[in-house]
Parts: structure tokens; sequence; C-alpha cells
């Protein structure tokens, strides 16, 4: 078996000072990451397009709001059961090389939903079909673009990077819900779907066209026995991924689960239809750029910062579920956007920089397997709470379950460093 480094933040360095302004866009400089980075910033907004799109439509066909969290579930349940091969096939493979393929497949199913729309013959069970197809395809693309970025932009600007990836998701979130909105009032559904998947053709350009002298690949993992027991002992010694990971998995769970409630708050509290569903979903990204933005002004990022941050972002989520008034609800949303991204981006980054590049894949893996695969589960049972107990309630619930988790884990951290205190600890070994 392969062992690695196991010291608390080896090998990456973390970032001690409060960077420059002139260095908040530093990994811009790097020319691979800014046509990865505008790609990006393409394939998110189109994302985004597609899925208001894809929920609406669910919605409006089935009229039910527990349908739309189990088409989130049958997206992101492939995650759930299967996210650690797609880390080992990262670790093994060519990021950019698999980037490639699953962008190929994506724009082909998005070009199928398309068809179907536009054609007025797609039910419901075909989005459940393609959402499925699709969250197979995720297994293999996520952990692959989320290691990919640090082969791209280096070690040196990674911290950077991966904020600025973070502001460009919710920048494509604060544009995408906005014209998918205006699509479906003017001409439907499919032309959302169109859209993204000429987007996946524009990412699979860009990758073709970058430098590959530039890249810095992390080597391949080779071909052994026990390399998904090994990646899961790596994190269990590791208190810096453990725990944010613990933290990522509960929230996943129940405060990620916004499709589920900003459907039922638009179609049911505020009637506000698709219109206003886009406008949710755009201001809650709007928070989140601000949020994204202002994780790249980081000082420092520890543990104990993640864990204050996604008890704060969820603690207020739950105090978003008792807004009576549109405006007060969207001012909450707001903030929310805010807090999520602060939590988000140090959960990312702490996770990456606390792992060994050659085990870093398997690791992301989990991540995201714990970041899809909880919404996955937290999709249909905040649907069914939803439709039993109503929208208000539910988004209570979302925020105070991971409050509690992360009151918890503070706990249990604060307890752990006071017996640290008192005697050595021992030596960790790989």
């Amino acid at each position: 078996m392969t062992t690695y480094s196991d010291s608390r933040t080896a090998p990456l360095p973390t970032l001690s000072a409060r960077p420059p302004w002139r260095h908040t866009l530093i990994a811009l400089s790097v020319r691979n990451y800014r046509l990865f980075a505008l790609s990006h910033l393409v394939a998110m907004t189109a994302v985004w397009i597609q899925r208001i799109a894809q929920d609406w439509l669910v919605l409006e066909l089935s009229g039910s709001a527990a349908a739309v969290g189990l088409t989130v579930a049958m997206q992101f349940a492939p995650m759930l059961l299967l996210g650690m091969y797609g880390g080992l096939i990262a670790d093994r493979f060519s990021k950019r090389a698999i980037l490639l393929v699953t962008q190929l497949i994506s724009a082909a199913l998005s070009l199928t939903l398309a068809v179907l729309a536009l054609t007025g013959s797609i039910e419901v069970w075909h989005i459940f079909v393609l959402a499925l197809l699709s969250g197979l395809v995720t297994v293999v693309d996520n952990p692959a673009r989320q290691t990919f970025v640090s082969e791209v932009v280096g070690h040196r600007h990674l911290t950077n990077a991966i904020s600025l990836n973070a502001s460009i998701f919710q920048l494509g979130g604060l544009i995408g819900p906005a014209v998918s909105g205006a699509l479906l009032l003017s001409v439907g559904a499919g032309w959302s779907f169109a859209i993204n998947a000429l987007a996946c053709l524009v990412v699979v350009c860009v990758l073709l066209r970058l430098r590959t002298d530039q890249l810095m690949p992390a080597p391949p993992a080779p071909r052994a026995k026990g390399q998904l027991r090994e990646a899961l002992v790596y994190i269990g010694r590791k208190p810096e991924i453990l725990w944010t990971l613990v933290l990522v998995g509960v929230l996943a769970v129940f405060a990620f689960t916004m499709p589920v409630l900003l459907a039922s708050f638009a179609a049911d509290v505020f009637r506000t239809g698709p219109g206003g569903y886009g406008l949710y979903n755009s201001v809650l990204a709007a928070g989140a750029l601000v949020g994204a933005i202002a994780s790249t002004r980081r000082s420092g990022l520890t543990l104990k910062t993640v864990v204050v941050a996604g008890g704060l972002f969820a603690a207020l989520q739950a105090i978003g579920g008792t807004m009576p008034g549109e405006f007060a609800f969207c001012a909450a949303l707001f903030l929310i956007g805010v807090l999520n991204l602060l939590f988000i981006t140090g959960a990312n980054s702490l996770v990456q920089l606390s792992s060994n590049p050659a085990i870093r894949g398997r690791v992301m893996s989990v991540y995201v397997l714990l970041l899809l695969g909880g919404q996955a589960i937290g999709g249909p049972v905040m649907g069914w709470l939803v439709e039993s107990w109503g929208a208000h309630v539910g988004m209570i619930v979302s925020g105070a379950v991971p409050t509690v988790a992360a009151l918890t884990i503070g706990v249990l951290l604060r307890r752990r460093r006071t017996r640290l205190r008192t005697r050595p600890e021992p030596a960790i070994t790989a």
C-alpha cells in the first residue's frame, strides 16, 4: 500500500496574511486558468439555466414538490453510491481527457432534453431518467474538475483559484436563473436545455486549447488493492478533513435542498410562479457571489473558521424560514448566500490544501460524494416535509439541524484541544 505524508496541513502552504488588493484575482494571471475560468463561467451559467428550467418543468408537469425532490435525488444518487470510484478514476487517468469525455456526454443528454421539450413530448419520467444519467456523468466529472484546477493554476495560487471558481459559479447562478425565468415565461423550457448543450461544447473547445506543456499534473496513482480504503483511513487521520466532511454532509442533506424549498415558496407561499423562482435563486446567488469574492480576501483558513461559518450559515437559514413577507425573505436569502459561500469555499480549500496530491482525487471524491450524495437523500426528505408541513417549516428544519451539528462539532473539538493541552499527542503514521 502506498503511504502519504500525513502532517496537519501538508503538503501545500496555507495563506497566513491577508493578500493585497492587487492579488484578489491573481489566479487569472495564469493563461490556462483564464481560459478555464471563462469556460467555467459559460458552463455554470448554462447549468443554472437548465437547473431552474428542469425543476420548474417537473413541478409544472407533476404539481408536486416531492417530485422536484425526487429529481434532485435521481441526479445526485449516483454520486452517493459510486462517488469514490470517480475519485479513483481521477487519480489514475488524465483529468483533461476525463473532462473532454464527460462534457461531450453532458451535451448529448441536454440536447435530448431539449428535443423532448421542444417537440412537446416530454414527460416527468424522461426527466428522471436523464437526471440519473447526468448524475452518473457527474460521478467522474466532478472529482476530475475539482482536482484539475490545481493542475491548471498550480499550488501557489490554488486557494485564490478555488475562491474564484466559487465566484464564477455564483455569477452563473446570478445570471442563469434570471435568464431561465425569462425563457420559461417566453418560450418554455426547451431552449434552456439547448443552451446547456451548446455550453458543454464550448468547454470542450476550451479544454482543447489549453497549453498542455504548462499543465502541472500529479503523478497518476498506480493500480493497487485497497486504494479506496486507504483514502478513508487517510481522511480519518486528519481532523481538518474529517470534521469538515462531516459538516459538509449534514449541510448537504438539510441546508443544500434550496431547489425544493424555493420552488415551494414561489408556487405555494408567495405565488410568484417561475419568475419568482428565478428571482429567489438570483438573490441567493447574488449573496453567494459577494461571499465568494469576500473569500478571496480571507487571511487565514482553519477548521474553526469553517465550522463557525457553517453554523452561522445554517442558523440564518433557519431564521429565513420564519420570514413572513417576500421582501424580508429575499433579504434573508441574500445573507444566506453570503454565508453559504464563505463556508463552502473554506471547506473546499481546507480539504484540498490538507490533502497530498497523490490521493487528492479520492479525498475530493468523498467531499463531492457527501456534497451531492447528501442532496440525493435530502431532496426527497425535504420534499416530503414541505408537502406535509409547508415551506416555512421545511426551511426552519433545513437550518436548525445543521446548526445543532455545527455546535456539537465545536464542542467536540474544544474538548479535544483541552485534552491535548494536558498530554502529548501521539505521532500519526500513514
